[in-house]
């Protein structure tokens, strides 16, 4: 990697306290039996103690901590999925919609995942901070299965086009990038 992908950013424009920390973590794990574990948690913590409706949460404690954990195969396709709400603010109630995200078996994370989510657990149907979760399972799965599934020198020069082509400005098919790394996919500007 350059050393300008690690400059940091500049600092703070004012003083400030930190008031809350969100942070979502997603483990890849390959199993025995050939398919794939993805483990992902939310968690909303804050630096104060907050009064909630259901009581008061101190300071450190999360308000939220959520985790999902999904099966694929290596056509990125669902096959099992385990929910859990481990820390939330409305006990009693937030949990029970754990059962419901075994509605995502059966959905590919590639195609067309995001939308079969919102059709299948959107709004009242789910959770809000689960299904916030499912966001970053594709790209990684993806990222998990680059070098161990797929492995970049089948990337470049198969047969089928790359997905990850055009899915984002540094991969654009007449871009700089894929002329060096994917050569036989580069389209030259008209």
């Amino acid at each position: 990697l350059c050393a300008e992908d690690h400059m940091p950013m500049n600092p703070p424009a004012a003083p400030r306290k930190r008031m809350h920390t969100r942070a979502m973590r997603v483990e890849a794990y390959a199993r025995d039996d050939g398919l794939w574990d993805l483990e992902a948690v939310l968690t909303d913590v804050k630096d104060h103690d907050v009064q909630l409706l259901s009581g008061v949460r101190q300071a450190g404690n999360p308000v939220h901590e959520m985790h999902l954990r999904v099966t694929i195969d290596i056509a990125f396709n669902v096959i099992a999925v385990e929910a859990l709400s481990a820390a939330h603010p409305y006990p009693g109630h937030c949990g029970s919609i754990e059962p419901d995200y075994t509605k995502l078996v059966g959905l590919n994370l590639v195609k067309g995942f995001r939308a079969g989510v919102k059709e299948r657990l959107g709004g009242v149907q789910g959770c809000t901070h689960l299904t916030e979760l499912t966001s970053v399972l594709p790209t990684a799965a993806i990222q998990a299965f680059a070098g161990a599934v797929f492995h970049p020198d089948q990337l470049a020069s198969g047969e089928r086009r790359p997905f990850e082509l055009d899915a984002c400005h540094a991969l654009k098919s007449d871009g700089e990038a894929v002329r060096i790394y994917y050569p036989k996919w580069h389209a030259k500007r008209a």
